[in-house]
């Protein structure tokens, strides 16, 4: 009728009403079929195939199951060709078995009649038998229970017909041993004349039996009194050796303590040693570096002295052309109006005095400028030093990891192609301290501790780092440099709301970590304003739409909503700077910051003084030059006349001689440029390594105090664990001497008691494994427990046996075995009677509460059959019927009705109601 059909049954009784051939049928062969049922279970066709629509190639059947937490799925998909089906459970593949384990698990019986009937199989259920209908009512209605006692019932009553057939064959067995008994008895009465040979016989046995347990037992007691020293003895030693682990235990520590402390002072002199040759080495290379620096200052003062010295030789020169011929035009005028000659040696030796006086001034000058200097660059030396040390013991001290991580990476910078920078707290430089904060709270702590590589490959040879375990964070910078990316907008643009800078401004940094911050967190987007951006924030964040913003001490971070284009703003307070201002507390801070304040006065002052040195040098240079010109003028007015005519000559000659010595002052002082630049460049590189070697000292420095004072307390330490150690040497020697002395003696007596035991097993005729037997321990325990009562007793034992003769055991053998027999077959029969009795009441026991659940079920059953039969004007009943009660196979259910009023209740049967009365049954 239909290609698809969805029904969604309620939780009650569902009722499915329509014509004939609606497909109601199609419902109900649906559930079968879906819930794993066999095509027989309907009784309509007996191939899944012939239930799928007609021209449709496969059927779907999908069934979903009520089952907390989660409702079961089940599929099942047939396939007309060739009658297969395929599984699925919750929409996954499955089996046959597994489908029909989760329908057993709901306790759902699509093969029990009294649980699913459909219309074709009305009769088949009219067939059955009672005993058919009380197991399928059971396995549909009742509880687990009720069918497992009625099967536990059946197996018992099958027993118990065993048990009687085993009954009635024991009963002949005890009549042939009554018979058997009375052949005893008259045996007992042909040997009565032997009664006293067989007493005679019995007590010489018990003779013998007591002799040879007297000498089973000799070497057992001979065992145990060894045995018993021994354990007093091993007692003993134990207690010794107790006392002797303990005095050990309370040693070892202490011997142990000694020797770590020596391994120690060992260990820590070791450490000085090396510390201190590697701080003299760098102290050498620091020396070294500082005058090789010296000579490179002396040699760009020389170079530039000597070019000063050839521009005051050019002007010189260009000054005596121009003097010698005013002095040749002086002497010419001279000659022609010479007269009587003054005295100048006065002023002569002025001019002289005063060039000595100006020479002596630029010597200190220059003196006072190279000790200046010196000055300056030890002060910018120490602030250096001062902020290198805070930054490393604030990363010592918080991070021992990244600190441990740093010093492998200075020992070991040749494993990498590229540069690699430490971590950024110590690559980073405020340009001014009151912006270390907006760094610290933009930048995460863990990239603040982290190494920058300008490669992923050198990156991978630091994470390996010798297989040493450490917590280090590790960046790489991009391929392509970010360093100097422009901002958005200018600055300019900015400053009518309080920015002054962009945060990338505010410090100095190598450049791939400046790349990489630019990169990360976009530090040249981020502005920093001030009080009046606090002020006027939300017109900011209106304007500007910038993402973030730092005013004085609060940061904004603005976000718009994707769904709403609504703009939110989160601020958070500034938290104070703990990387790049060194992890010291208030004192120590103050006192730093004043060093660093006095420092920056001096540098001040000290460059203050160099200009005017430099001003003071320039003016006597000019003086000198006066001066020295002066002392010429005066030595050649000095002349007399006779000399004029042969000076006018050799000034004639000097002139020449001045015109062709020329010198060109541009090609000098570029040739001095050139020299200035190679030392300059020396100097850097000087300057350099010299950073690098006081870098590297000043770890050292620190070590070195520190193993000094983990010295002395070691060697304390030491000091005082030898002077407890002593006494308890003295107390542990004796307690070793008596434990050997005991050991000796329990090792001597255990050897005997091995010996002894061997030889009372072996007359025991015991093996090495086999345990000691329970019979002959209770023997032994009547028998003396001395080896002086056990060897009188022997004697005497010994003479008792030897004094009867002539007995014969074979009578006495006859009796005991004949005895035996019978009283194995009389356990045996009564161990039957128990078990039969035990089967019995078992069986009542199950019988009454398979009977009490049984009858309350039908009883159920029962009325509400009568009640509808009388709704119908009919009369119904169930009941329990059973042929004989011991019998549980044949207990059944039968059902009686009448549906005419004439006649009487009648059994349910294939035969006797029609159709129509069988299917309303």
């Amino acid at each position: 009728i239909y290609d698809a059909c969805e029904v969604y049954p309620g939780p009650n009784l569902n009722l499915v009403i329509g014509a004939n051939g609606t497909g109601k049928s199609s419902i109900v062969c649906a559930i079968c079929l879906g819930l794993a049922g066999k095509p027989s279970f309907i009784g309509r066709a007996d191939k899944v195939g012939l239930f799928v629509k007609q021209g449709c190639t496969r059927g779907l059947v999908e069934i979903e199951l009520f089952k907390p937490p989660g409702n079961v799925v089940i599929t099942r998909e047939i396939q007309v060709a060739n009658n297969t089906s395929l599984w699925f459970i919750n929409g996954k593949p499955s089996t046959l078995k597994t489908v029909e384990e989760h329908i057993a698990a709901l306790n759902i019986q699509v093969d029990n009649l009294c649980h699913f009937l459909p219309q074709d199989r009305v009769g088949e259920f009219a067939k059955l038998s009672k005993t058919e209908l009380l197991e399928a009512t059971e396995k549909s209605i009742g509880s687990r229970e009720m069918y497992q006692l009625h099967c536990e019932l059946k197996s018992f009553r099958e027993r118990e017909r065993e048990l009687e057939v085993n009954m009635h064959s024991m009963l002949i067995l005890q009549h042939l041993c009554r018979e058997k008994t009375n052949s005893l008895e008259k045996m007992k009465q042909r040997i009565e004349r032997y009664k006293q040979d067989v007493e005679r016989y019995l007590k010489h046995k018990s003779h013998i039996d007591l002799i040879e347990m007297l000498e089973r037992k000799r070497p057992w007691v001979e065992y145990e009194n060894v045995r018993m020293q021994y354990a007093e003895v091993k007692q003993s030693r134990n207690k010794a050796k107790k006392d002797l682990e303990i005095l050990k235990e309370r040693q070892v520590p202490r011997a142990k303590k000694i020797e770590e402390a020596e391994q120690n002072l060992n260990n820590l002199d070791i450490k000085t040693r090396d510390n201190t040759t590697k701080i003299i080495e760098i102290s050498q290379k620091i020396k070294q570096k500082q005058d090789a620096l010296e000579m490179k200052a002396k040699k760009i003062e020389e170079i530039k002295q000597a070019l000063r010295m050839k521009k005051d030789e050019e002007m010189d020169r260009q000054s005596k052309i121009c003097k010698t011929q005013e002095i040749i035009e002086a002497w010419k005028n001279e000659l022609n109006t010479m007269a009587v000659c003054e005295n100048l040696q006065p002023q002569i030796d002025a001019v002289n005095n005063e060039l000595k006086k100006i020479q002596e001034e630029r010597t200190n000058i220059d003196n006072d400028i190279s000790d200046l200097r010196a000055e300056k660059r030890n002060h910018e030396r120490e602030q250096k030093s001062k902020l290198l040390g805070f930054l490393f013991e604030n990363l010592k001290g918080r991070f021992p990891d990244t600190y441990s991580a740093l010093m492998w990476l200075r020992k070991n910078k040749d494993k990498f192609k590229k540069n690699v920078y430490e971590p950024m707290m110590l690559e980073i430089n405020p340009r001014d301290s009151r912006h270390a904060k907006y760094v610290e709270n933009h930048i995460s702590s863990d990239d603040m501790r982290a190494f920058v590589f300008e490669s992923q490959e050198d990156m991978e040879v630091f994470l390996i780092r010798d297989n040493q375990k450490l917590r280090v964070n590790s960046v790489c910078a991009p391929a392509e440099s970010c360093a100097e990316s422009l901002p958005s907008r200018p600055i300019e643009e900015l400053h009518q709301y309080g920015f002054f800078s962009y945060l990338r401004e505010l410090f100095d940094a190598p450049r791939p970590v400046m790349s990489y911050l630019c990169y990360q967190y976009r530090v040249h987007e981020v502005p920093v304003g001030t009080e009046k951006t606090r002020d006027m924030i939300e017109r900011v964040i209106r304007e500007t739409k910038i993402k973030q913003i730092y005013t004085a001490e609060e940061r904004y971070i603005i976000k718009v909503s994707a769904y709403t284009n609504l703009t939110f703003s989160t601020n958070t307070f500034l938290r104070a700077a703990q990387f790049l201002s060194g992890s010291v507390d208030t004192d120590e801070r103050r006192q730093l910051e004043n060093q660093q304040q006095d420092i920056n006065n001096t540098l001040k002052s000290l460059d203050m003084r160099l200009t005017t040195l430099f001003e003071r040098q320039k003016h006597l240079e000019h003086r000198d030059n006066e001066l020295r010109q002066q002392k010429k003028e005066l030595l050649e007015r000095g002349n007399r006349r006779r000399q004029l005519e042969s000076k006018i000559i050799l000034k004639y000659d000097s002139l020449r001689q001045l015109e062709q010595d020329a010198i060109d002052l541009e090609k000098e002082s570029q040739l001095a440029n050139l020299k200035i630049k190679e030392i300059n460049k020396q100097k850097a590189e000087l300057v350099t390594e010299f950073m690098h070697l006081t870098k590297d000292i000043i770890p050292l420095s620190i070590l070195k105090g520190v193993l000094t004072l983990q010295r002395s307390k070691v060697m304390a330490e030491k000091t005082r664990l030898e002077s407890e150690y002593k006494p308890g040497t003295v107390q542990l020697k004796a307690a070793e001497q008596w434990f050997h002395e005991l050991d000796d003696k329990k090792r001597v007596l255990y050897e005997n008691c091995k010996e002894l035991l061997k030889q009372a097993r072996h007359i025991c005729k015991l093996s090495p494994d086999q345990d000691f037997p329970k019979e002959l321990q209770n023997s032994f325990q009547a028998l003396p427990n001395t080896l002086e009562e056990i060897d009188a007793l022997l004697n005497e034992e010994k003479t008792r046996a030897s004094c009867f003769t002539g007995l014969n055991a074979s009578v006495v053998e006859e009796y005991n075995k004949q005895t035996q027999e019978i009283q194995q077959l009389m356990e045996y029969l009564e161990e039957k009677k128990n078990e039969l009795n035990n089967y019995r009441q078992n069986i009542s026991q199950v019988k009454e509460r398979w009977l009490n659940l049984l009858k309350d079920m039908i009883e159920q059953i029962n009325a509400k059959f009568s009640k509808f039969f009388s709704s119908m004007q009919c009369v119904g009943e169930v009941d329990l019927h059973a042929e004989n009660e011991e019998e549980y196979d044949t207990y059944g259910i039968r059902i009686r009705v009448k549906f005419h009023s004439g006649t009487k209740l009648h059994e349910l049967t294939p035969y006797h109601q029609s159709g129509g009365e069988k299917s309303v049954s």
